[in-house]
């Protein structure tokens, strides 16, 4: 016969490892959600229409200065980082992959990081909130290695877009 109070420790015991484990998981699970949210503080993108159709979103900048907020490419959700430096949408290869998106013909990008090859493709839609395009330049980039698509140019230069403050204001009007 086994005796009780060993059985009982054994429990307690037991009990303890399950709590502390249950414990560190939901601390664990918090914390990344909250620099996940810290990253991205537009995960959660809502449009305002204003006069006449307008479409506005509002977006917060990150503790690194950065506008990263999430979006959709082909209908698919991407996170975003809005560049104003880059001339076109600037897709990572792993992400081009996971969106099944065509290669075309490669050429050279020039980036702070040096040159890189990328590969032309057009986008059939991008958004960001309910402000969409459709036919999209971008380049699949073979050297970029964030988890962000950059949101270039090719898409901005068709919206509005004020800075003022921690808040970037986008502004899509209607054709015409």
């Amino acid at each position: 016969m086994t005796d009780p109070l060993k059985q009982q420790r054994r429990m307690g015991l037991g009990m303890q490892v399950i709590t502390w484990v249950l414990i560190l998981g939901m601390l664990s699970w918090y914390f990344t959600g909250l620099i996940d949210r810290q990253h991205n503080p537009n995960q959660q993108v809502t449009t305002m229409l204003v006069e006449d159709g307008v479409r506005e979103v509002v977006l917060t900048r990150n503790r690194q200065g950065h506008y990263v907020t999430s979006g959709a490419i082909n209908g698919h959700p991407v996170v975003f980082l809005l560049d104003t430096g880059a001339t076109g949408v600037a897709i990572p290869m792993h992400v081009a992959e996971q969106l099944a998106l065509p290669r075309g013909r490669a050429f050279v990008t020039r980036t702070a990081n040096g040159d890189s090859t990328s590969y032309a493709s057009r986008l059939d839609s991008v958004s960001v909130g309910d402000i969409k395009l459709h036919d999209v330049e971008a380049g699949v980039a073979t050297g970029l290695r964030t988890r962000e698509v950059l949101l270039g140019m090719s898409f901005l230069r068709h919206i509005e877009f004020t800075q003022r403050g921690d808040t970037l204001t986008l502004r899509q009007y209607p054709p015409g």
